[in-house]
């Protein structure tokens, strides 16, 4: 059973849109996911507009990859390099603590976590 950043069982993040790696919903990781997509983080404009300018466009619908691009408000789980990229830059959007994968710190603090949580689940 995976775990949470909390120590508790992982949450989902989102069904609709379906995130994750796995694409079930949860910021679960594993070998095959060399991005670590395991924060699951609530859109935000300004975090769509920052991680489009470093290279990776989430807003755009990519038809011919069944994506059809993200908007603010959308849960999503975040590569953890990335979310704390985002952090750096002053642009991190908040994040679901219970539905953010234990993996997650190995790349980012849980104050840091901690002070981007929301309770939207």
């Amino acid at each position: 059973m995976a775990k949470n950043v909390l120590g508790t069982e992982l949450q989902s993040c989102s069904l609709d849109p379906l995130t994750g790696f796995y694409r079930n919903g949860c910021c679960d990781t594993g070998a095959g996911d060399s991005g670590v997509h395991t924060v699951c983080a609530v859109l935000t404009a300004e975090f769509l507009e920052y991680t489009a300018s470093v290279g990776n466009d989430l807003s755009t619908p990519m038809p011919e990859y069944g994506f059809a691009g993200l908007k603010p408000g959308d849960q999503w789980c975040l590569c953890a390099p990335r979310w704390q990229e985002a952090l750096e830059a002053g642009k991190a959007p908040p994040v679901v603590l219970e539905a953010t994968h234990a993996a997650t710190l190995e790349w980012v603090s849980l104050t840091d976590l901690r002070d981007h949580a929301t309770s939207t689940s």
